[in-house]
């Protein structure tokens, strides 16, 4: 009680009444903002210093990380859409070209490194992406590679300018390499009936369908179905997560997602499942069918059939797992059952002919080839691919992981998400 009875004899002035006035309506505007504002939330986060507290601990001083980096855009989707500038460049060499920083791990490691997987991280990118490309290698060292060290290697159809190289380099936390993609990886086959291609692309493009009339959009669905895990570059590894320019991680990964899918027997990872545009793979479900029809051993028992066909696959419902995030094995891919499969689809053409995705292929042969128990939905794990973003339902893991991102808008709640289908099959 004298306690209380003291306090009635302080006084405060006017103008400490209007500052503490003022602090508590910026401290609520703030909490508001943050709430209802994702990518405002995600920039004032307190979570984003700890990256740079602990590089700055480590390192003796912030002097040695780079803090100064481009500026941020938001783009579309396409990861390597038409670029003039960079088609004019094009080398005339197929042969890929490898450049190689900080080549070994153990160099940037600290020696009570913990156990990692035979992993790297992976982005296809272009020049003129640099800063896009600059912004996903930031935020995910920030959230995951800062305590990993994990490798990048970059691909592109051309060379990389020493400037792509610089930035990409200061921002990585472990080794990194740049490759060049053979152009028999890469371009158009010469065995393509190009009138025929033309046709195809002219019919996407009145039905007003997105990168119905690009060609070096189909390039890319093919070599990331078919030829990404050939590269020289990546040969020797196991694991892959691929990164796109332009993405946003919200979550803090603090466990190795790596070990997780080698630990578990686990071989193709996820984010974000939806509907393909129909009119994009007019003929690949028939062969599909075809297929396993002709190889009905590569059906793998208790697979996804469930999640990508509603009547036991006489039709397909056109779920897949949007491929911009993958954490996968590339031996399921070097394997037998998806090397056939991948030559089975090549050979009708379908990527130029109309616009099969390496999203839909990829998660076709998941789906078919692997045990479901096989495929794993990263829900801890925050991303945003424009437009569409995944973030943690789950409270509890959306604060232990230190998450920018308003559950609300995580498309996992959307009428287009496939979340419930892929749910279902459990």
């Amino acid at each position: 009680m004298r306690l209380a009875a003291s306090c009635r004899h302080i006084r405060i002035n006017r103008t400490t009444r209007y500052v503490l006035v003022v602090v508590c309506v910026l401290v609520a505007l703030h909490s508001i903002l943050a709430f209802t504002h994702e990518e405002y939330g995600r920039a004032t986060a307190l979570s984003n210093l700890a990256p740079w507290l602990n590089r700055n601990a480590s390192a003796g001083g912030f002097d040695s990380f780079e803090l100064e980096t481009s500026t941020v855009g938001w783009a579309a989707e396409a990861t390597l859409a038409e670029d003039t500038e960079d088609s004019a460049s094009t080398a005339t060499s197929g042969s890929p070209a490898e450049t190689s920083t900080n080549p070994t791990i153990d160099t940037i490691a600290p020696e009570n490194e913990p156990r990692r997987a035979n992993a790297t991280l992976l982005m296809l990118a272009r020049n003129s992406e640099l800063e896009t490309a600059a912004q996903s290698v930031r935020e995910l060292e920030e959230k995951f590679n800062f305590k990993f060290h994990y490798p990048w290697i970059f691909l592109n159809e051309v060379e990389f300018t020493e400037e792509f190289k610089g930035n990409m380099t200061e921002l990585a936390s472990g080794p990194v390499q740049f490759g060049l993609i053979p152009e028999d990886h890469w371009y158009q086959p010469d065995w393509i009936d190009e009138e025929r291609a033309t046709q195809g692309r002219n019919k996407l493009v009145e039905a007003d369908i997105i990168y119905g009339g690009s060609v070096s959009y189909r390039n890319m669905c093919r070599f990331n179905s078919g030829f990404f895990y050939r590269h020289p570059l990546l040969r020797d590894y196991k694991w892959y997560w691929r990164v796109e320019p332009d993405v946003h991680f919200y979550c803090y990964v603090d466990s190795d997602p790596f070990l997780y899918m080698e630990d578990n027997n686990k071989t193709y990872g996820f984010t974000i499942s939806l509907y393909e545009f129909e009119a994009t793979i007019p003929t690949l479900w028939q062969t599909v069918k075809d297929f396993t029809r002709d190889y009905p051993h590569f059906v793998a028992e208790n697979n996804s059939m469930g999640f990508i066909s509603e009547n036991g696959g006489d039709t397909y419902n056109l779920c897949h797992f949007w491929s911009n995030f993958e954490i996968a094995d590339m031996d399921f891919w070097r394997g037998e059952a998806y090397s056939k499969f991948f030559n089975y689809l090549d050979q009708t053409g379908g990527f130029y002919y109309e616009r099969w995705g390496d999203a839909p292929v990829h998660s076709i042969a998941a789906s078919l080839f692997l045990p479901k128990e096989r495929i794993h939905f990263f829900q801890e794990i925050g991303y945003f691919h424009n437009p569409f973003t995944h973030c943690p339902l789950d409270w509890n893991l959306w604060h232990n992981k230190g998450c920018t991102c308003s559950s609300w808008m995580s498309f996992d709640n959307q009428m287009y998400s496939c979340k419930r289908q892929w749910e279902g099959i459990f």
